[in-house]
């Protein structure tokens, strides 16, 4: 890291580390001990083998949590931030699936925890462009 890790950089620091971190052990479930888990996140009108989806998906979150722990220069760090953000809205539609297919798995077993559970998306999405300064090299990148 280039910058003197104080104030905000040390929270955004920590911020990136711990969620590349979280996705690299959600990434890891989806290979392992969760795989039947993230099944139930799989859309039914996807046309996919589910367990492919979960598979693919878990390789995904592998390399994004590995980009986010080991990318710190920017612009580099601000894309890897805003291509997180991104695979957390494109992955949106398994968790409403869950909600309206009402399936059960982690510890979701009713509506109104799942329900929940969707209005913590959009604060991945926020911790992913925060932690990376991405708003910053954005607004800086379009004025130059």
């Amino acid at each position: 890291m280039s910058r003197k890790l104080n104030g905000p950089n040390r929270f955004r620091a920590l911020g990136q580390v711990s969620l590349g971190a979280l996705l690299a052990t959600a990434g890891t479930g989806h290979l392992t001990f969760q795989r039947q888990e993230f099944r139930a996140q799989v859309p039914d009108w996807l046309r996919l083998d589910p367990d492919v989806v979960v598979l693919a998906s878990g390789v995904v979150e592998i390399g994004l949590g590995s980009a986010l722990l080991a990318t710190w220069k920017q612009p580099r760090r601000a894309f890897v931030g805003g291509t997180v953000a991104a695979f957390f809205v494109a992955i949106f539609p398994g968790n409403i699936a869950q909600l309206v297919n009402h399936t059960d798995a982690f510890g979701l077993d009713t509506d109104t925890k799942r329900a929940v559970r969707l209005a913590f998306q959009p604060l991945l999405v926020a911790w992913a462009l925060a932690a990376t300064d991405s708003f910053r090299v954005l607004r800086n990148r379009r004025s130059a």
